[in-house]
């Protein structure tokens, strides 16, 4: 095996997932229960797509972006567990460090878009409730197609940073992760690298990642609530609610 200039003086090429222990008992029934969850989840998340694409009254911004967001969620679950099936399957825990890196840019990429389309979610009822005359002038086709785009493209930007300052680490320290899919955090710590920079960048891309999606959802929805309260009367609330309704 090849020698780096690490602690141990071993390079380490391939990380075995400890994930929920080696007890062959649990095996089949981990690989069962998951594997149920995942049918559970293509199955509901096609359903959504389908009936958003074949029902023309579903053809509205609110059920484009809940489609996206189906779509969204098959990738997200892809990326963890079907390697994690298999490995309950074949009792095989190893993966190289390439492939842990990748698998780590595209469960990063997936967590970073879903928080900006659950974004894009609450500004598109923050113009429906406290915009309704504007409603459709302001989110139209192309607005949301570019919201959906900038999540994507955002989020695959961003992570893609800090994804090539993790290409450039070397692992000596150990070859375990107790975990059952590729983390950021214990695997920088098996780096014999300086991981200052890359810990940084991690840490600046998830409070990003998540701080500012978040106080953005804030307000839509304290701004929705408050457009509520201000409506003079239940006549007023059930007019709201039918505009709304007609608009979708």
């Amino acid at each position: 095996m090849e020698k780096a200039e690490g602690r141990n003086g071993t390079l380490i090429v391939e990380f075995i997932l400890l994930g929920f222990g080696n007890d062959p008992e649990w095996q089949p029934l981990l690989f069962f229960v998951f594997l149920v969850i995942y049918l559970v989840t293509l199955a509901g998340n096609l359903l959504i797509l389908v009936l958003v694409v074949a029902d023309q009254h579903l053809h509205t911004p609110m059920y484009f972006f809940l489609g996206n967001l189906a779509c969204l969620e098959i990738c997200y679950s892809s990326t963890i567990l079907p390697r994690f099936l298999t490995s309950l399957l074949t009792g095989d825990r190893s993966v190289s460090v390439k492939g842990c890196i990748v698998q780590l840019y595209f469960f990063a990429v997936t967590s970073a878009t879903e928080n900006l389309l659950l974004t894009a979610m609450s500004y598109d009822r923050y113009l429906a409730i406290c915009h309704p005359l504007r409603y459709t002038a302001l989110m139209n086709g192309p607005v949301c197609i570019k919201l959906v785009a900038g999540s994507w493209i955002g989020s695959a930007l961003s992570c893609a940073i800090v994804n090539n300052f993790l290409f450039r680490l070397t692992f000596c320290h150990s070859n375990e992760i107790d975990h059952f899919f590729c983390e950021f955090v214990p695997m920088v710590e098996l780096s014999c690298s300086d991981t200052e920079i890359v810990q940084l960048l991690g840490f600046v891309v998830a409070v990003l990642g998540a701080l500012v999606p978040f106080l953005l959802t804030l307000v839509s929805y304290v701004c929705i609530i408050s457009a509520i309260l201000r409506i003079p009367s239940n006549i007023g609330r059930q007019k709201e609610i039918e505009f709304n309704s007609l608009v979708q």
